[in-house]
């Protein structure tokens, strides 16, 4: 056996409240416009997608426009250009609250699991209030000493997006 299936074999399996509290942590720093510390949250490979309201949720990026669909690098670039005074689409910061809710394990091996939960993102900046609502599929790696993001996919449940405008905000 490879170290890596002795790690997978002996490793507890993690539990729903470790998985909240890792996605309320997630929620608190997006909130906080703590950005950078929620880009540590992801690994070297990860992804970032949020694929068009008009799409199947399980569509490719390959294959499809998406609002968003960045790999670890282009979301680094996301979060610097989000940060800067100069990023006029959100200097002053939106003020945010993310709500998680319905949190589900899906799956758990080899030192990935697969969760999803419901959730609702308030946004108001520019006497202007935003509401969005969706999914929010993880693939989370256990395999390390700290949780991190491997895949995470945004699916927005509304019809499109011209209510609500841009969304320049991470959700």
């Amino acid at each position: 056996m490879s170290v890596e299936t002795l790690k997978a074999v002996d490793a507890a399996p993690i539990t729903r409240p470790e998985v909240e509290d890792f996605l309320y942590l997630e929620a608190a720093l997006l909130d906080e416009w703590r950005l950078p510390e929620w880009l540590d949250l992801f690994t070297d490979d990860a992804i970032y997608d949020i694929p068009p309201t008009d799409i199947a949720a399980d569509a490719s990026s390959a294959n499809n426009l998406f609002y968003i669909a960045d790999d670890r690098y282009r979301l680094g670039e996301r979060v610097k250009r989000l940060m800067k005074r100069t990023a006029h689409a959100e200097y002053p910061h939106s003020k945010t609250r993310h709500q998680i809710s319905n949190v589900r394990i899906l799956s758990q091996e080899a030192g990935l699991v697969e969760v999803t939960c419901n959730f609702t993102t308030y946004r108001t900046k520019d006497d202007f209030s935003n509401f969005f609502f969706g999914r929010l599929l993880h693939t989370l790696d256990i395999s390390g000493d700290d949780i991190k993001i491997k895949a995470k996919r945004v699916v927005l449940d509304t019809n499109g997006l011209r209510n609500q405008g841009r969304i320049s905000i991470i959700l």
